[in-house]
């Protein structure tokens, strides 16, 4: 079973950045991040798929970048311009069983981001 730890989690300032991290014990295929905020549903905020493609979503567009290091099976979210809305725990997920885009199957624990305005 594949595991995921995420690191990178803290607390910044609005206008600030932060890079999370998340590392995978074994093969993966799509991995992405996904966030919730307290009273709110868990949202999808970016993947980096098998293929090299990249999705973000909207409302995250323009300030966060996903990459991804496929020797290390380490991909990373690069995270600026936070907004206090932004703060939340971030999830990272993988896809470890398929090449689906959309379907993960293995989840990190979650890492906090805090953001001050």
């Amino acid at each position: 079973q594949v595991q995921l730890v995420e690191s990178g989690g803290g607390l910044v300032q609005a206008g600030g950045s932060l890079r999370l991290s998340c590392a995978a014990s074994g093969r993966t295929y799509s991995m992405g991040w996904f966030r919730q905020a307290p009273g709110k549903e868990r949202e999808f905020v970016g993947s980096f798929s098998w293929s090299g493609n990249t999705n973000y979503a909207d409302s995250v567009k323009g300030r966060f970048t996903i990459s991804r290091d496929n020797a290390k099976n380490t991909v990373h979210l690069q995270m600026n311009s936070l907004k206090p809305e932004d703060a939340a725990v971030y999830y990272c997920a993988a896809n470890s069983k398929t090449l689906s885009t959309t379907y993960y199957d293995v989840w990190g624990q979650g890492t906090q981001v805090t953001v001050s305005s």
